[in-house]
């Protein structure tokens, strides 16, 4: 009987400090209000007409949802609507954004990130993990190098087993 070898992890023990942007994409679902439905002939909101539409909705329908105010229509909307909007919406929704869910997603990435501590990952060799399943904004992979670039001995992106060198801290000889 032949010795066996054991299977020895490399990646597990190459000391790699993975993060994964994907693990902090919102856990709410998204909702969209498009204020094209309340314009009259498409171009313009009428104050009262508008109010009394918003008085008639089921706002429990955005119940712990992102609510995303939009208008798909080519109209100039007052910033009174978007307001009047998260009046109604605001004891409802999780969060109410005005603008489009790709917009949503660099702002929320963008604010998680300036609000992460980077003392952890001072001197660690990290790899910032792609593939991502869910819409992870490309702003937020250049904000997040940027962010960890003064703590991190070395930035990496992609797998653990497969990455793309994006920095690396230079070696300081020391003369003896």
């Amino acid at each position: 009987m032949k010795n066996e070898e054991e299977l020895i992890n490399r990646v597990a023990e190459s000391g790699l400090v993975n993060f994964n942007l994907e693990s902090f994409y919102p856990i709410h679902e998204f909702a969209n209000f498009d204020l094209k439905e309340h314009l009259f002939h498409g171009l313009i909101l009428k104050e009262k007409d508008f109010r009394a539409a918003l008085k008639e909705i089921d706002w429990s329908i955005y119940n712990n949802k992102i609510l995303l105010i939009t208008c798909s229509a080519d109209a100039i909307i007052p910033v009174w609507a978007y307001m009047l909007i998260s009046a109604y919406a605001e004891d409802f929704a999780a969060e109410i954004f005005q603008g489009e869910k790709t917009e949503y997603l660099k702002y929320y990435y963008q604010k998680l990130i300036d609000n992460i501590d980077c003392e952890k990952y001072r001197e660690q060799r990290i790899v910032i993990k792609g593939c991502s399943d869910k819409e992870v904004p490309p702003s937020a992979y250049a904000s997040i190098t940027r962010k960890l670039k003064p703590y991190a001995q070395s930035i990496m992106y992609g797998e653990p087993c497969s990455t793309v060198p994006i920095f690396k801290r230079p070696r300081i000889l020391h003369k003896t």
